[in-house]
C-alpha cells in the first residue's frame, strides 16, 4: 500500500519526520511512502531508498495560517499534495504533524466526507493505568456537536477499536459529570437515548475521572470538551513527571533513588505518553487522514505510519462507510 507523508508539518520537521519515515519503512515491508516537501530543506536528512518517493513542494502550510483559507490559497503545499494524492487513489492514506486545522479541512475538501456523516471527528487513543488505552473522539475538530453527531462518533470509533485495536465487541461511555442516565445537559441526555439505540455496546454515562482507569474502551464528547480534557492529561502527566524529578534531585540520597529507579520511571513515563499509539484518526473521512502530534519525534511518527498502514489494512473507512449507510 502507499502512504503519503507531509514531510513540511510539525515543530521537528522535516529531520524526524523523514527519520519517522525511515522507521516506518524498515519495520513494514509492505508500505511505500510518497513523501512531499521542499527538495532543498529535506536533501540533508534523505537516502535513497526503494519504497520511498519525493515529490518537491515549494509552499508549506505553517502552524499560523488560517486553515481553510491556506488549503485553497497554497495549492503547492506539501499538505494538500498529499491529500490530493490520496483523493487521485495514488496513495491510501496520509499523515501530517503539521497543522491541525488545515489537515482537517484538507480532509474535508480534498479527500472528501463519507456520505451520511455530517461531521468528521478528530480521536486518539489515550492511555489507561492498565496499558490498555481508550479512544476519545471528538477531539476539537467540532467545538460544538448535536446528538447525531455523537451516535455516529460512537459508531465509528467501535469499528476502528474493532478493527484496529483488536478489541472486542468495544465497550462505549458517553461523557458526563455523573453516571445516571438523567445526568447532563440537554446535548448528553438526548445522546444517551441515541446512543442506546444505535448498534454498539453502550454502558452509559462515564465521568471524567475514571477515564484512566479504562472506564470504557470508546468515550464520545464534543469536540469542545474533549479538547480541554486531552489537554488536561497531557499537562497533568507533563506536570506529574516534573515534581517527581525535582523531588528525586533535592538530594543526594533521592538522587541515588533515581538513578535506581530509572528504568521503572522510564515505563510509567512510556505507558502515559499517547504519542506511542500512534497519531489521532479523522474518523469520517473517505480514506485514513492521520494527525501525528506536532512535537513528534521519529519514533511517534512512525508510530502514526503504522495507524495509518493498520487502518488501511482493515478497510475502516469502507467498513464505517458501510454501517452508517446501514444506519442511514
Amino acid at each position: 500500500m502507499k502512504i503519503a507523508i507531509d514531510g513540511m508539518g510539525g515543530d521537528n520537521a522535516p529531520q524526524a519526520i523523514i527519520e519517522g519515515v525511515y522507521r516506518a519503512l524498515e519495520a513494514s515491508a509492505d508500505i511505500e511512502i510518497q513523501l512531499f516537501g521542499q527538495q532543498q530543506a529535506m536533501q540533508p536528512y534523505l537516502k535513497d531508498h526503494e519504497r520511498l518517493t519525493v515529490i518537491n513542494c515549494e509552499e508549506v502550510i505553517e502552524g499560523d495560517d488560517e486553515p481553510v483559507r491556506a488549503v485553497r490559497r497554497k495549492k503547492d503545499a506539501s499538505m494538500v499534495k498529499m491529500a490530493e494524492a490520496v483523493k487521485n487513489g495514488e496513495a491510501d492514506a496520509c499523515v501530517s504533524a503539521g497543522n491541525t486545522g488545515a489537515l482537517m479541512a484538507a480532509g474535508l475538501f480534498v479527500v472528501g466526507r463519507i456520505k451520511g456523516i455530517d461531521r468528521p471527528a478528530l480521536s486518539t487513543t489515550l492511555p489507561t493505568l492498565d496499558g490498555k488505552g481508550f479512544d476519545m473522539l471528538d477531539l476539537g475538530s467540532n467545538a460544538d456537536a448535536k446528538p447525531e453527531n455523537l451516535a455516529q462518533y460512537a459508531i465509528m470509533a467501535s469499528i476502528y477499536a474493532e478493527q484496529v485495536r483488536n478489541i472486542q465487541n468495544p465497550t462505549v461511555g458517553l461523557l458526563n459529570i455523573g453516571t445516571e442516565d438523567k445526568k447532563g445537559n440537554e446535548l448528553t441526555k438526548a445522546a444517551f437515548g441515541l446512543l442506546q439505540e444505535a448498534p454498539i455496546n453502550f454502558i452509559g454515562n462515564v465521568e471524567a475521572r475514571e477515564l484512566l482507569n479504562s472506564a470504557a474502551d470508546v468515550v464520545v464528547t464534543d469536540g469542545f470538551t474533549g479538547n480541554m480534557v486531552l489537554k488536561t492529561i497531557e499537562g497533568t502527566a507533563d506536570s506529574i513527571f516534573s515534581m517527581l524529578k525535582g523531588a528525586f534531585m533535592a538530594s543526594g540520597k533521592t538522587k541515588v533513588a533515581a538513578l535506581m529507579m530509572k528504568s521503572n520511571l522510564k515505563e510509567i513515563k512510556t505507558k502515559m505518553d499517547y504519542t506511542e499509539y500512534g497519531g489521532a484518526a479523522l474518523f469520517g473521512l473517505k480514506a485514513p487522514v492521520v494527525k501525528a502530534h506536532g512535537s513528534s519525534n521519529a519514533n511517534a511518527f512512525a508510530s502514526a505510519i503504522r495507524q495509518a498502514n493498520i487502518m488501511v489494512k482493515h478497510n475502516v473507512c469502507a467498513k464505517i462507510d458501510s454501517t452508517i449507510s446501514k444506519e442511514n
